[in-house]
């Protein structure tokens, strides 16, 4: 006899599951979850699938320790998985972690941020087309992470004033940066081209994007709003990971890398370029035109001036503005 429904005791959701819903209500966002998860699982399976409330420092210790010396993982790798999985303690399973012991940690070599010259700049710009030449200049002309750049919408614009308001950034800090002039015009025919993709999606039952946080039920109309659409979408349609419905999301960041490294090897430049290159090169440049540390650190968002500092030891002026011996004859 199947007993009735009200006697049948609810199963309780599962691990991850629990971690999902504990990072969500947060607001971590979509990328940390996927990230929190996967190491969480990767600390379960080190330990036979054996349950995390039956272990504590001792295992995470021995995990940590492992990813260090048979990984062979970075610093920041280490520490994102040590951030994981006490996260798991203290959110999900209530069991603060305390004192780990004789940790092995992963060392943090010192390395000076990879700058670019503005000829090599202009050299690689010149090889970028279309939106990537936009994310570009963006990325080089306001000091924008790949992040930040593809995921701004129209009403994060003000070309009056020429500026960009980025919100939610690294750290859930806002910010306000400048907008470049020669992005100004390409950028608003560019947007009359994303506005007439907007209504045809509209046409079609769609048009809808992710909203932050609780926004969606202050004003539900606001997803299909143009002002909140992304200024650089997505080619196509697909299913948000979360909630399934078919939305228009921002575009991958593995096409504008793509696009780069294209563009860097014709550009025939032998550094090791990546997207923050532009970044680490828009506040060299600042710094070597004269504006003062203070203002660079609120354009880039830095929550800590020393972590602005790094720039000044990369201006152009030679090794620590040293004059070499070689050039007095």
């Amino acid at each position: 006899m199947i007993p009735p429904e009200s006697q049948i005791k609810a199963q309780p959701p599962k691990l991850l599951d629990q971690v999902r819903q504990a990072l969500r209500t947060r607001h971590y966002s979509l990328r940390t979850e996927k990230t929190y998860t996967q190491w969480i699982k990767e600390f379960v399976l080190f330990h036979g699938k054996k349950h995390p409330k039956e272990m504590g420092e001792q295992e995470v210790n021995a995990f940590l320790t492992y990813l260090a010396n048979e990984r062979k993982v970075s610093a920041s790798t280490q520490n994102q998985a040590l951030c994981a999985i006490v996260f798991l303690y203290k959110h999900v399973l209530k069991k603060p972690l305390g004192d780990f012991g004789p940790l092995v940690w992963a060392k943090r070599p010192e390395r000076l941020p990879v700058v670019l010259s503005v000829y090599e700049i202009q050299s690689i710009l010149e090889h970028l087309h279309g939106k990537s030449w936009l994310i570009g200049n963006l990325l080089y002309g306001s000091g924008l992470r790949l992040n930040e750049c593809l995921r701004l919408r129209v009403k994060d614009i003000d070309f009056s004033y020429r500026q960009l308001d980025i919100w939610e950034a690294k750290g859930a800090k806002c910010r306000r940066t400048t907008l470049p002039k020669k992005v100004v015009n390409p950028l608003k025919s560019y947007l009359v081209k994303v506005k007439q993709q907007h209504q045809k999606d509209l046409f079609r039952g769609y048009g809808s994007v992710e909203l932050p946080h609780a926004f969606y039920t202050k004003d539900p109309t606001a997803a299909k709003d143009w002002r909140w659409q992304y200024i650089f979408p997505s080619s196509r349609i697909s299913a948000d990971p979360r909630s399934g419905e078919l939305r228009r999301h921002h575009l991958d960041e593995s096409v504008f890398r793509k696009d780069l490294k294209k563009a860097v090897r014709k550009a025939r430049i032998p550094k090791r370029v990546t997207s923050h290159t532009f970044r680490h090169s828009f506040a060299t440049h600042l710094l070597e035109d004269g504006y003062d540390i203070r203002t660079v650190q609120e354009l880039l968002g830095h929550k800590d001036v020393k972590t602005t500092m790094i720039y000044t030891h990369v201006l152009n002026k030679g090794g620590l503005g040293v004059v070499s011996p070689a050039d007095k004859f």
